[in-house]
């Protein structure tokens, strides 16, 4: 699977992550629905079950793709408890496992089901486990958020936990949630009514549109008994011996073409991707696409399901490749879609899990990208959670148990957003040992030892954020050497090589953080020199585009702190011209961080050339480009801002204004983060504030603990 560098401030060469959620035992039954009741309704409840069980889904919204799924023919089954609670402890593993394997879960509401304490412990169990599930009400008596209206509390319907939000740590909050209720609380059309209401949520369609299906089917099914009776007989025949011929004739043709669409699905991908052919791919996957749209996916077997989820998959692909984040989200979306209902289908294939699982990763990294960590977990939990139960089917896979890595990398990655350095740099160091014995036990594997870098890159990140820059150095320096060892046996592989630039980018922003210039530029010109061997592959590439923009603007900043302008001034132009580049197809997005550096850059050198002018005005443009910043770590952003306000506070102290100095430093100072972990080149920028605004006592106290990091500052 492709990978992601992700090029902060301080976090050059980050792969795409993966991370770990709880362990789920397998489940056998894939249940549509989980009735949870009072046993005081238990009458409702089975008139409930049968009539969905019962009930015939509309074929003109059969196979079509919701939030929950694909839509069956049938809502079966639907698990009812039939055996009284009363006397047990706990739920028991079989009503666990029935919570864990229904996509949706039913509560018939009643102020004994509010007072139960097994209904509650079932909906919290389903919220736990199934933080995606569909939970729907079934108001059989009482009122919803009765309990908020003094008096009339004993009429309260709604389970506590039914009436409140869940954590991501599946813990209940006192945010009010507003589940979608149906009232069958009256006999006839009424209830009829909140049947369909509720078989609506279930399908994740409008009332409206179920109800007009619904008619409709009923109209045409009347119409066509009419005429059946009168020519049924005669057609019959007619159509079976037609039928029969079409069938075998379409049979030879979709295996034909099945065929054909394998081959483009899997030889001829496997053959354009090392090679980075995004044009070609983009079409293999078009062409795949194109013939599928042709097909109702409803009558698709199994094997054609998962090849249309594998066309949307390598078009996403393709999308997210090109910094096209919107398409590659949406496509993705529709390729987890597909291969949901095919696990839906088949829920012990491992194969089939494994396939979901990429997509569902997937849209957690491009959630990752956008700074939306939360959204990010939840999919990437899901993500483990499929990577558990593949393993759990199959624990002698080495595939699986890949997965299994991969996930714990991206909690690792995960922590290290949200600034719990410490705990990042222990999750990572932790996956480091099973990578390795992985790859010991099949050395000539590309896939692990593209992995391992992957591992061995985001550790030195953790260690660096958390002040042992030695430590990181010894592991950018290992991961340098695994890939030009993996490149001897991989020749031309582009998908290692690049692993190069981000490798020897972060090295040489560790030796310029400990004070050492002349190493870090060797490291910088080795990361430019990769980047310009792989750009010419693929000009459209824009993630090697960025990463060859970064990697100059930091051999142009390390430069210009070793006081080499002339060869600074060059660098940071050649990097700014593949950061336009860059910047016209992503105007708002992650990249917008290299505008940043050639704006600061420039500055800089303006500043040192005594054009004040010019540097207010470039300094000012790099303040609102910092601000425009969109990164995976938020919080880092407001370092960027300080950072370029403490050079506009420069400009304007050389220029004799010490008001409009000091208000600036203040801004700066006034802009970071209080009371979070700090990275050491993040407090160095605190540190410098408070000294331009004459708090020397703290800015010695912080400097301190920044050079016991060893961080020294180059200039």
């Amino acid at each position: 699977m492709p990978r992601v560098a992700q090029l902060d401030a301080e976090e050059r060469g980050a792969p795409a992550p993966r991370i770990r959620t709880r362990r789920k035992a397998k489940t056998h039954t894939q249940y549509f629905a989980f009735l949870s009741y009072s046993h005081r309704d238990e009458d409702l409840a089975k008139w409930l079950q049968r009539k969905l069980e019962q009930f015939q889904v509309p074929a003109s919204l059969v196979g079509r793709l919701t939030a929950n799924g694909a839509i069956p023919r049938r809502l079966t089954p639907i698990f009812r408890d039939e055996h009284e609670l009363a006397a047990a402890d706990d739920l028991g593993s079989e009503i666990e496992a029935a919570l864990d394997s229904s996509q949706c879960l039913i509560v018939l509401c009643s102020p004994a089901a509010a007072a139960s304490k097994w209904v509650n412990a079932e909906i919290a169990t389903f919220k736990r486990v199934r933080p995606d599930g569909c939970v729907l009400a079934a108001i059989a008596a009482g009122e919803p958020f009765a309990s908020d209206i003094g008096g009339r509390e004993q009429e309260e319907c709604f389970p506590p936990a039914l009436r409140y939000r869940f954590d991501r740590r599946g813990r209940q909050t006192t945010t009010r949630a507003e589940p979608l209720a149906a009232d069958l609380r009256h006999e006839g059309d009424p209830r009829r009514a909140g049947f369909l209401k509720l078989v609506a949520g279930m399908l994740g369609v409008s009332l409206d549109e179920l109800v007009q299906r619904e008619a409709t089917q009923r109209h045409r099914r009347l119409a066509w008994v009419t005429t059946g009776s009168v020519v049924g007989m005669a057609l019959a025949i007619v159509l079976a011996v037609a039928a029969v011929q079409a069938r075998d004739e379409a049979r030879d043709q979709r295996r034909e073409a099945e065929g054909l669409v394998a081959f483009m699905l899997g030889d001829l991908k496997n053959k354009l991707e090392p090679i980075g052919r995004l044009d070609a791919l983009d079409g293999v996957g078009s062409r795949v696409l194109a013939y599928y749209s042709k097909q109702d996916p409803s009558e698709l077997s199994d094997a054609a399901l998962l090849q249309r989820a594998s066309a949307l998959g390598l078009s996403a692909q393709v999308a997210f490749q090109r910094n096209n984040l919107d398409e590659a989200a949406r496509l993705y979306r529709q390729a987890a879609a597909g291969t949901g209902e095919a696990v839906r289908r088949s829920p012990e294939d491992p194969q089939r899990l494994y396939d979901h699982a990429q997509n569902i990763f997937w849209v957690g990294e491009i959630a990752r990208s956008r700074g939306d960590n939360s959204a990010a977990e939840t999919a990437f939990r899901e993500y483990k959670r499929l990577a558990d139960q593949m393993v759990a089917i199959d624990p002698d896979n080495l595939r699986w148990r890949m997965e299994m890595l991969y996930a714990q990398e991206n909690l690792g990655i995960v922590l290290l957003n949200q600034r719990r350095f410490g705990e990042a740099a222990k999750q990572l160091n932790a996956a480091l040992r099973p990578m390795e014995n992985l790859l010991a036990i099949d050395e000539g594997n590309i896939q692990y030892r593209e992995e391992f870098s992957n591992i061995l890159g985001w550790a030195a990140d953790s260690e660096r954020d958390a002040g042992r820059l030695e430590a990181a150095i010894r592991l950018r320096e290992r991961q340098i050497a695994l890939v030009r060892s993996a490149l001897g046996r991989a020749g031309t592989n582009v998908q290692l090589r690049r692993q190069l630039i981000p490798a020897h980018q972060g090295l040489g922003v560790l030796q310029a953080m400990r004070g050492a210039a002349e190493p870090a530029i060797a490291q910088f010109r080795q990361a430019v020199a990769e980047a310009d061997r792989l750009i010419p592959i693929e000009p459209a590439n824009m993630l090697w585009k960025g990463q060859a923009a970064a990697a100059r603007l930091e051999l142009a900043r390390t430069l210009f702190a070793a006081r080499r302008t002339a060869e600074a001034a060059r660098e940071m132009e050649a990097g700014c011209v593949l950061a336009s580049q860059v910047r016209e197809k992503d105007p708002t997005g992650s990249w917008r961080r290299l505008q940043t550096d050639c704006l600061t850059i420039r500055a800089h050198l303006a500043l040192q050339s005594n054009y004040l002018s010019r540097a207010e005005v470039l300094a000012q443009q790099a303040v609102a480009s910092a601000q425009s910043e969109r990164r995976p770590d938020p919080v880092s952003v407001r370092y960027r801002v300080a950072a370029a306000l403490s050079l506009l506070g420069d400009v304007h102290a050389r220029s004799r204004r010490p008001e409009r100095s000091r208000e600036a430093w203040s801004r700066g100072l006034s802009a970071l983060a209080q009371e979070r972990a700090e990275r050491p080149g993040e407090m160095n920028i605190r540190a410098g504030l408070l000294r331009r605004l004459g708090r020397k006592d703290e800015a010695q106290q912080l400097e301190a603990r920044v050079s016991a990091t060893g961080f020294r500052q180059l200039s």
